[in-house]
């Protein structure tokens, strides 16, 4: 079982308000790659007097510390998830926004490949695919 954003903060030293953990605590659950607003949307169900400014900031200062990670996918809205322990890449749907994680071992061989073939070592990556749903 992974940490929880509430525990990394702990264990990271970063001061948790009450307003803080229900943001960790929101974020931590959240099964998609939430912006902001809806960041925001999901703990005012929970505490009204939390201010979208404070969300930003909540959001920024875990990023700054390594608990989260931001990505600026397609769409114009920066998007945040939890660092996880392990690698995976992105596909993202044009159309509706869904993104599915996934991980594929050829493709990992045929970056190191890459990186190998233009005489560099493979140190970091990240990939996020576009495209479409087909109609079956």
């Amino acid at each position: 079982m992974s940490e929880t954003i509430e525990q990394k903060c702990i264990s990271k030293g970063v001061k948790l308000t009450d307003q803080r953990r229900i943001i960790a605590k929101v974020m931590s659950e959240s099964q998609d790659h939430p912006d902001v607003d809806e960041l925001y949307n999901r703990v005012s169900e929970i505490d009204t007097k939390i201010s979208i400014a404070t969300v930003y900031r909540t959001v920024k200062l875990f990023e700054e510390a390594g608990i989260v990670t931001k990505h600026d996918f397609k769409g114009g809205k920066a998007r945040y998830e939890q660092l996880g322990e392990s690698h995976h890449d992105h596909l993202i749907d044009i159309k509706t926004g869904e993104i599915i994680e996934f991980v594929d071992d050829e493709i990992e061989k045929l970056q190191k490949k890459v990186a190998e073939k233009y005489g560099y070592e493979l140190v970091d990556h990240k990939l996020e695919l576009y495209g479409i749903k087909k109609n079956k």
